[in-house]
């Protein structure tokens, strides 16, 4: 999984501020930050607007977005993959050549043709996840997931 520095840092400066908001993902794309929060009690504009300012400073090398997660939630940290078995979730490899050198398993001699897996998620654990995709069955390890979340609609 890619939990960038970046993110431990925002992770850590809101910790003290805003104890309950969990930091789902922060990317940035150029002169863009995009930060995906989750909150016990749902995430509000207010929320949002409170988190910004707390990372006001960051303003100066980013233009700054903090939103909800929304109905294709990041999945970025075991605890994620955990809560949502039995859910649909779309992974992307890092490259399905590493899959084939033994970090995941199909159950065949093939290895998955593309670098994107959809399908149930059916287990996760402290290092990889399971997914029941096409005709088998996935595990991967955390470190060969680019980046994950849950499809909508289900």
């Amino acid at each position: 999984m890619n939990v960038t520095a970046l993110q431990t840092e925002i992770e850590g400066r809101l910790a003290s501020v805003e104890p309950e908001v969990e930091v789902l993902l922060a990317e940035a794309s150029g002169p863009r930050l995009r930060l995906f929060i989750d909150h016990p009690g749902g995430v509000t504009l207010e929320l949002c607007e409170r988190v910004s300012s707390h990372l006001n400073d960051y303003r100066e090398r980013y233009s700054l977005e903090v939103s909800s997660p929304g109905q294709d939630r990041p999945l970025t940290k075991p605890q994620h993959y955990s809560r949502f078995v039995g859910r649909r979730v779309k992974v992307r490899l890092r490259e399905p050549a590493a899959v084939a050198a033994g970090t995941a398993s199909t159950g065949a001699d093939q290895p998955p043709a593309s670098k994107t897996l959809v399908g149930e998620l059916v287990g996760a654990t402290d290092s990889d996840v399971t997914l029941a995709a096409g005709d088998g069955v996935v595990t991967i390890a955390y470190d060969q997931i680019v980046r994950s979340n849950l499809v909508p609609g289900d």
